[in-house]
């Protein structure tokens, strides 16, 4: 057996844990509407939802939870990052996704004014409905403002419920992050939460990536999660 330090039978043996992001890492009030949107779409109501904010706001983050919840109800659920696909893959990708129990597709920005492929997602967006899953946009930007230049594909982006994606207060976000550790297996002490809120850029996401490297680092030290610890690691 293993431990963090000699203190504490918290430390014990750590078992492998998928770190899936949750939507209830999401929860708040600002936010309760757009999640429980998300929540009806992955346990398969047939909507059209789209969210929206500036990078790191969360956007990957939630179409991803919402597919992990979706594979929850074994719905084969399909997550399709425009930003990378548009680069690396044909529009004939989209082909055949309206059978997955959940569609996610996230920046959707990416390819506006490509028309190949906003022909392809236009069709995409036709068949889901047709097939009565659930469709999931995300971008950067509100529907009225994505730049896409066919106006079929304009119309449809604002048929649904659309959200701006809210930033969690200090208070949800240290709630969110002691969430996410116990999930990882250890304990976020509330004054490390709160030094990282002080210390680390606030949006949410690298807040999540910061956790993720303080959890590595302890782990491998055999160390508790301290203040000072946490400092020499930021380098501050």
């Amino acid at each position: 057996m293993t431990s963090r330090d000699a203190a504490g039978p918290q430390l014990g043996l750590r078992l492998a844990y998928a770190d899936l992001p949750q939507l209830a890492d999401f929860a708040g009030a600002d936010n309760g509407a757009l999640v429980q949107a998300l929540e009806r779409a992955a346990a398969g109501q047939a909507l059209r939802v789209f969210i929206w904010g500036p990078a790191r706001s969360g956007r990957t983050h939630l179409l991803q939870a919402a597919c992990a919840m979706a594979a929850g109800y074994d719905r084969r659920p399909a997550y399709v990052p425009l930003r990378t696909a548009a680069s690396e893959l044909l529009p004939e990708m989209l082909e055949g996704l309206e059978h997955a129990g959940l569609v996610c597709i996230d920046d959707i920005d990416a390819i506006a004014g490509l028309v190949a492929w906003e022909v392809a997602l236009l069709g995409l967006y036709n068949r889901t409905a047709d097939a009565g899953h659930a469709l999931v946009l995300a971008a950067s930007a509100a529907p009225r403002d994505v730049p896409v230049g066919l106006a079929d594909l304009k119309s449809r982006l604002g048929w649904g419920p659309c959200f701006r994606i809210a930033q969690p207060d200090d208070d949800e976000k240290l709630g969110a992050l002691q969430r996410r550790a116990a999930r990882r297996g250890f304990d976020l002490p509330v004054p490390v939460a709160r030094f990282m809120l002080t210390h680390c850029p606030r949006d949410f996401a690298t807040l999540l990536e910061v956790l993720a490297r303080l959890d590595e680092a302890s782990l491998a030290a055999q160390r508790r999660l301290s203040i000072p610890f946490v400092r020499s690691l930021l380098g501050l």
